[in-house]
């Protein structure tokens, strides 16, 4: 299962997100979950550093299965503005994989 853990600060902006583990609804190279998180998720951030000058913290696993995000707590306003624009976006996509796909993808905020 793909796990997604989104942390938001006190004031509901996400400040960050890991995405973790195989979805395993099909043989590697014909799994659509995984190739739908992960193109969201890589979307989303490609998107970020393309569209702004926020310098995010990325981790990622060698083989797969690992994705950290960690955005800056010092963006200038209109920046955070663009970059929580585009990781709410993000999360609109995956929770629409997690409500048809939910054997195989769970997010969870905390």
């Amino acid at each position: 299962m793909i796990r997604v853990n989104v942390n938001r600060n006190p004031s509901g902006r996400i400040s960050s997100f890991t995405m973790e583990g195989h979805a395993e609804f099909a043989e590697h190279g014909k799994d659509l979950v995984c190739a739908g998180a992960t193109s969201v998720s890589f979307g989303a951030l490609n998107a970020i550093l393309s569209l702004t000058d926020a310098k995010l913290g990325i981790e990622q696993g060698e083989e797969g299965g690992f994705l950290r995000c960690i955005v800056p707590e010092n963006l200038p306003s209109a920046e955070a503005d663009k970059v929580q624009l585009l990781l709410e976006g993000m999360l609109v996509s995956l929770q629409t994989i997690e409500r048809e796909y939910s054997k195989h993808i769970k997010i969870t905020f905390h």
